[in-house]
This record gives structure tokens, sequence and C-alpha cells, in this order.
């Protein structure tokens, strides 16, 4: 399975830049997940990607072979790239192993081929005994998987899929969950998902391409966006982290920062070199929140929701000294904070997010 680069694209649409200056290196055999909410570029990246759409700067390069560029857009059907669409694109006319073979029929695959090969696509997605069936007789589930199998039977290089768990309910997309990361340590494919869905692609990817406004703003491990978000946005957009004003006083040489927050000193992690500075920004999780008494460290606010979600409650905090900046956490039943009531607390860590280029 060959690898695939994205090499300082630009896409524009008049005077309209989608993409602006997007590298990406997705390894050989990589699950790689594009994330971001709508609008950032990550469908653009996906018909670039697939060759429904021409580059306007820079090339794409599918293992050595440059199937993008200024000057070059290589055809779909001739990349090898296999797409598995939100809304399964089968054909009702059709049984699932006509769907599946159908692309083997045109390019006039011999029927003993043609046959054995749906046959194993069949097995690969875990649907033996279903190819004289209609899709209209299938689960959403079991259609996207004969989408995937009708991919893979082509033998690609790479495989696309474009939101495919969008038109699920949340207990078929868990299971899906399961199936696709199953597939991909079966068959070792390289993978670039498009998805808005951040759980999905935490639970499934190696390494996860946040986009914002045409940009990629963060290339990482699931573990280090969590932990180590490079901006404001991929702090606050992942898990909702909590994103507020902080004072860099000091740096110490074991990877953490002295700062205050709202009066209350706190102890960041932060990159190795970051040192004091003022206007800084933190990212908080709401697991590093707790509820303190009057007069410890910590800060005073006022409890603006309490959101009931069986078991445990979202609450919803502002504090006295930047009432906008709204901090959430989780306190499970029996659930005693109320709206309207005062309250104190402290924070027991968080991230130093780097400083940003002004440019």
């Amino acid at each position: 399975m060959a690898g695939l680069t994205i090499d300082n694209v630009t896409k524009s649409f008049h005077a309209f830049q989608a993409l602006k200056g997007v590298s990406i290196d997705v390894r050989e055999g990589e699950f790689l997940a594009v994330l971001g909410p709508s609008g950032c570029g990550k469908t653009t990246l996906l018909r670039i990607i697939a060759g429904f759409e021409k580059v306007s700067a820079g090339e794409v390069r599918l293992g050595d072979k440059v199937v993008s560029s200024p000057d070059l857009n290589v055809a779909p059907e001739n990349r090898r790239i296999g797409i598995v669409f939100q809304n399964y694109a089968l054909w009702p006319h059709m049984s699932v192993a006509e769907n599946i073979g159908y692309s083997l029929k045109i390019a006039k695959v011999a029927k003993p081929e043609r046959e054995r090969r749906v046959a194993e696509a069949l097995k690969l997605v875990d649907m033996q005994g279903y190819g004289d069936r209609a899709p209209a007789n299938l689960s959403g589930g079991q259609r996207q998987r004969v989408a995937l199998a009708r991919c893979l039977v082509a033998t690609p290089e790479l495989v696309l899929f474009d939101e495919p768990l969008a038109n699920l309910d949340v207990h078929l997309r868990a299971s899906m969950e399961d199936e696709f990361a199953d597939f991909h340590k079966r068959t070792g494919t390289t993978i670039v998902y498009i998805t808005h869905d951040q759980s999905e692609a935490m639970a499934l990817a190696d390494r996860i391409a946040v986009m914002d406004h045409g940009r990629l703003v963060q290339l990482d491990t699931p573990h280090k966006l969590y932990h180590e978000p490079a901006t404001p946005m991929v702090a606050s957009f992942i898990s909702q982290g909590i994103v507020l004003p902080v004072t860099v006083s000091g740096a110490g040489a074991d990877g953490t920062c002295a700062a205050d927050l709202f009066g209350q000193p706190l102890t960041l992690r932060c990159r190795p070199g970051d040192g004091p500075r003022d206007g800084a920004l933190a990212c908080c999780r709401s697991e590093a929140v707790q509820v303190v008494e009057p007069g410890a460290p910590g800060f005073d606010g006022k409890i603006e929701r309490v959101i009931y979600q069986g078991g445990l409650a979202r609450i919803e905090f502002a504090p006295d000294a930047a009432p906008e900046r709204i901090v959430h956490f989780v306190q499970p039943d029996p659930v005693t904070l109320k709206p309207g009531q005062s309250a104190r607390l402290a924070f027991v860590g968080g991230w130093l997010i780097p400083e940003q280029d002004p440019a």
C-alpha cells in the first residue's frame, strides 16, 4: 500500500482560498483522520486527493508518483484510490455482489476472476452469504460494509472515507468504528478518514490532522492533541478544552511553567524554552477542576448552568474575574451545585498553549 504526500497544496475558488499551503505526509499503512469544523477545507482536501478537483499550487504524490500539480491532474479512475461515501452510493437495482463487482465488469475482468475477487471482498468485511441480497434488504451498517467491499475489490493503494458514519445512529456508529479498526488491522491499508466527529477520529486514527479555515493547524497523535494542543482553536475544539488567560512568571527545567490564573498560582506543563510572558493562554481540562472551600487557593465565581446528563451533571461556571470565560466541569450524583450559587474553583494543572505566530 502506497503512502500519500500532500506538499504545500493551495486551492482557490476565484477569490476564495479553500486550502492554504497544506502539507501532510501520510505513512504507508497509516490511518490518518482529517478533522475540523464545517467549512475548514477537509472535503476540498479529499476531493483533491481523489482527483475530483485540481490544485492551484503545490502537489499531491501517491507513493513516488505525482498525481496532482498545477500542470497535471491524473484522472480519478487512474489513481487506484478507493472511496467510501457517506451515503453508500449503492445501485438499488443490483444485488450486493453486482454492486461490488461492477467496476471489475466495466474493466472486462473475466467472470471467474470477478466472482473470486467479489467473494474475497465480502469475506474482508464479514458479509459472506449476502451476495444475492438487494441493498434495500440490508441494515445501514451492512450497506456501509458493502460500500467498503466495493472499494476494496479494485485493490486500491489508498482508501478515502468521506464521513462514512454520519448517517448512522449512535449505537451502530460505535459498532462500525470497531469494524473499521478491525479492517485496518487486518489489511494494513493506508486510510485517510475525513470527519467532523472528533470521537471517531480519536478512537480510530494513528494521527489526526486538525484543520481550520483552510489551514493545517496541528498534526499529531490523539494523545498529544488532547494533552498538548498547539493553538487555542485546537485546545477548545478537542474535547471542549477550557482556554483561559494566564500570566507566566517563570519556567523550570522540567517542562513546567509557573503561572497565575485569576490570582491562583498554578504550575502548567509547557514546551521546552517557553518562558515568562503576559497575555498567554492555558488549556485546562474539566477533570483538572476542583471545587474548594472559601479561603483555599483558587478563584471565585458563580454557577451559571447545571445540565443533568444521567449519573452526573455538566456544571458551567463564570469566574468573577472574567465572566465571559465559562469554565465547565462534571459533578457526579448527588449533584449539589445549583444555578446562581457562588462557588470557588481551583485548577490542579493544565497546558501552556505555545505563543502564536502573528502571521
